[in-house]
Protein backbone atom coordinates (compact mmCIF):
# COMPACT_ATOMS: atom_id res chain seq x y z
CA UNK A 1 0.00 0.00 0.00
CA UNK A 2 1.52 3.65 -0.70
CA UNK A 3 1.40 5.72 2.05
CA UNK A 4 1.98 9.31 2.62
CA UNK A 5 4.21 11.37 5.02
CA UNK A 6 1.12 12.61 6.37
CA UNK A 7 -0.65 9.29 7.02
CA UNK A 8 2.66 7.56 8.48
CA UNK A 9 3.03 10.71 10.80
CA UNK A 10 -0.52 9.67 11.90
CA UNK A 11 -0.38 6.48 12.48
CA UNK A 12 0.42 4.81 16.10
CA UNK A 13 3.85 3.09 16.78
CA UNK A 14 2.43 -0.27 16.98
CA UNK A 15 1.19 0.65 13.41
CA UNK A 16 4.42 2.05 12.20
CA UNK A 17 6.29 -0.99 13.51
CA UNK A 18 4.13 -3.32 11.35
CA UNK A 19 4.73 -1.47 8.78
CA UNK A 20 8.33 -1.68 8.71
CA UNK A 21 8.40 -5.39 9.62
CA UNK A 22 7.49 -6.15 5.78
CA UNK A 23 10.24 -4.00 4.49
CA UNK A 24 13.54 -5.41 2.95
CA UNK A 25 15.42 -2.41 3.53
CA UNK A 26 18.86 -0.80 5.51
CA UNK A 27 16.71 2.01 7.08
CA UNK A 28 14.09 0.21 8.53
CA UNK A 29 16.97 -2.28 10.20
CA UNK A 30 16.57 -2.26 13.86
CA UNK A 31 12.90 -0.62 13.90
CA UNK A 32 11.77 -2.34 17.23
CA UNK A 33 14.20 -0.17 18.82
CA UNK A 34 13.24 2.86 17.24
CA UNK A 35 11.12 5.60 18.27
CA UNK A 36 7.99 7.07 16.55
CA UNK A 37 10.13 10.13 14.52
CA UNK A 38 12.98 7.82 13.60
CA UNK A 39 10.99 5.25 12.53
CA UNK A 40 8.88 7.63 10.36
CA UNK A 41 11.86 8.70 8.84
CA UNK A 42 13.60 5.23 8.37
CA UNK A 43 10.13 4.28 6.82
CA UNK A 44 9.80 7.30 4.29
CA UNK A 45 13.69 6.53 3.43
CA UNK A 46 12.75 2.94 2.65
CA UNK A 47 9.74 3.48 0.75
CA UNK A 48 11.22 6.87 -0.98
CA UNK A 49 8.19 8.91 0.33
CA UNK A 50 8.56 13.08 0.38
CA UNK A 51 9.02 14.50 3.33
CA UNK A 52 7.02 17.03 3.36
CA UNK A 53 4.37 17.80 1.53
CA UNK A 54 3.97 20.20 -1.51
CA UNK A 55 1.56 23.04 -1.45
CA UNK A 56 -0.31 24.40 -4.77
CA UNK A 57 -1.43 27.67 -5.78
CA UNK A 58 -4.70 27.26 -7.45
CA UNK A 59 -7.37 29.98 -8.72
CA UNK A 60 -4.97 33.01 -9.42
CA UNK A 61 -1.88 33.48 -11.35
CA UNK A 62 1.30 33.54 -8.74
CA UNK A 63 3.80 34.66 -11.02
CA UNK A 64 1.29 37.89 -11.33
CA UNK A 65 0.72 38.41 -8.29
CA UNK A 66 4.50 37.98 -7.28
CA UNK A 67 5.86 39.97 -9.99
CA UNK A 68 3.11 42.99 -8.73
CA UNK A 69 4.96 42.40 -5.13
CA UNK A 70 8.29 43.13 -6.49
CA UNK A 71 6.78 46.46 -8.34
CA UNK A 72 5.18 47.53 -4.97
CA UNK A 73 8.58 46.55 -2.91
CA UNK A 74 10.09 49.02 -5.35
CA UNK A 75 7.95 51.50 -4.69
CA UNK A 76 8.08 51.03 -0.79
CA UNK A 77 12.28 51.57 -1.11
CA UNK A 78 11.46 54.99 -3.21
CA UNK A 79 9.46 55.58 -0.22
CA UNK A 80 11.69 54.75 2.29
CA UNK A 81 14.26 57.30 1.02
CA UNK A 82 11.94 60.19 0.39
CA UNK A 83 10.50 59.83 4.05
CA UNK A 84 6.94 59.67 2.76
CA UNK A 85 4.94 58.12 5.09
CA UNK A 86 1.49 58.07 3.60
CA UNK A 87 2.92 56.31 0.33
CA UNK A 88 5.00 53.76 2.63
CA UNK A 89 2.07 52.54 4.59
CA UNK A 90 0.01 52.52 1.27
CA UNK A 91 2.90 49.92 -0.16
CA UNK A 92 3.23 48.12 2.76
CA UNK A 93 -0.35 47.12 3.27
CA UNK A 94 -0.98 46.75 -0.80
CA UNK A 95 2.26 43.78 -0.26
CA UNK A 96 0.56 42.50 2.55
CA UNK A 97 -2.64 42.27 0.71
CA UNK A 98 -0.66 40.37 -1.99
CA UNK A 99 0.83 37.72 -0.02
CA UNK A 100 -2.24 36.75 2.09
CA UNK A 101 -3.90 36.60 -1.35
CA UNK A 102 -1.50 33.76 -2.30
CA UNK A 103 -1.44 32.60 0.73
CA UNK A 104 -5.07 32.44 1.21
CA UNK A 105 -5.09 30.61 -2.28
CA UNK A 106 -2.30 27.91 -1.49
CA UNK A 107 -4.06 24.42 -1.15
Amino acid sequence: MAYTHHELKHKTLAELRDIAKDIEHEAVQGYTQLNKEHLVVAICKALNIEMHEHHEVVGIDKSVVKTRIKELKKKRDAALTAHDHAQLKKVRRGIHRLKRQIHKATV
